[in-house]
């Protein structure tokens, strides 16, 4: 199935999770808006937009000049905002579909 979701958002998810697992420790700089457009093939406004709603978040800072920085316990808020979202509105369908495939939770941490 596509990703229908706009590229900036997929960005940014793909940027929080960097976050989350360390890639991009708390800190730190990001790489910049063009040189992550560059690695990822992606407008550069498509980055910023991405990178806009981190600061908006309060999950990196900008020193002018220098650059965007990832600030301190953005990884804890990312990975608690990321697990109400998928308690939310992903579980409930996983969980029907284990449900409706008569899986028992040992099956699946077998297939782990």
């Amino acid at each position: 199935m596509a990703d229908t979701r706009p590229v900036y958002l997929r960005l940014r998810e793909q940027i929080a999770a960097a976050i989350i697992d360390g890639s991009y420790p708390e800190g730190e700089m990001l790489p910049s808006v063009r040189a992550f457009a560059a690695e990822q093939g992606a407008n550069p406004l498509t980055v910023a937009k991405a990178y806009q709603q981190f600061q908006a978040d309060g999950l990196i800072r900008v020193q002018r000049g220098v650059g965007m920085f990832v600030r301190e316990g953005a990884a804890q808020a990312l990975r608690q905002a990321e697990r109400e979202t998928f308690l939310k509105d992903e579980w409930p369908d996983i969980r029907a579909r284990i449900e409706r495939l008569g899986l028992d939770p040992a099956d699946l941490l077998d297939h782990a």
